[in-house]
């Protein structure tokens, strides 16, 4: 039996999920705006104890990796890996948009999700869930001008692009469960997958 514990904090729209042998026990949608440092482990207390689920009992730990949000990010990352550590377990980082992609139904899959500034990460699957091209930052038409036709374009929410495509959930914990069986590691081998560099890496200066 194969017990994962999934936790995505990436944007606003986090979610936890409990996954055994690649079904979702279940999933919970957590929206923080403020963030999660404060509500991300007691409501997968919660969840693990109404499914008398015990940490000793987990095959592993898994977390959303982005890209989206620096902190969020973060936050998901070093729950796992603490998590993973103290169980003596092992950990996994998915991508959030190749767990969108695992929404899809067509052989060239393409998600995408709002990075601010006026641009989105995007990126290209296929059914496998095999990249197809690296993630990327990107203004919306211009990735979009790129892309193969046919392309399947997976969001969670086209209507704020105003462009049709394929409706994923903002809950993703499951699909990063299910996805992170076959990726478990060590929990030291863990990263983040940021795509856009953070702010305080972009404004450094050397001032040596």
């Amino acid at each position: 039996m194969t017990r994962i514990v999934a936790l995505d904090t990436a944007s606003e729209y986090g979610s936890i999920a409990l996954v055994e042998d690649g079904t979702v026990v279940e999933e919970v949608l957590l929206h923080s705006p403020e963030g999660f440092g404060h509500v991300l482990f007691p409501a997968l207390d919660r969840l693990m104890k109404r499914h008398l689920w015990r940490h000793e009992t987990v095959t592993g730990y898994a977390a959303g990796s982005g890209p989206g949000s620096f902190t969020g990010v973060r936050i998901a990352l070093a729950a796992v890996k603490g998590l993973a550590e103290a169980a003596g377990a092992k950990a996994a980082g998915v991508s959030n948009l190749m767990a969108m992609a695992s929404f899809g139904s067509a052989h060239v899959r393409a998600p995408f999700c709002d990075a601010r500034r006026g641009e989105i990460y995007g990126a290209l699957y296929d059914e496998s869930l095999h990249a197809l091209s690296p993630e990327v930052v990107a203004r919306l038409q211009v990735w979009r001008d790129a892309l193969p036709a046919g392309a399947e374009l997976l969001t969670s929410s086209p209507e704020v692009f105003g462009i049709p495509a394929t409706v994923t959930p903002r809950a993703l914990a499951g699909a990063i469960g299910r996805l992170a069986a076959a990726r478990l590691t060590d929990p030291v081998a863990l990263d983040a997958n940021y795509v856009r560099r953070p702010d305080a890496e972009l404004n450094w200066k050397d001032i040596s």
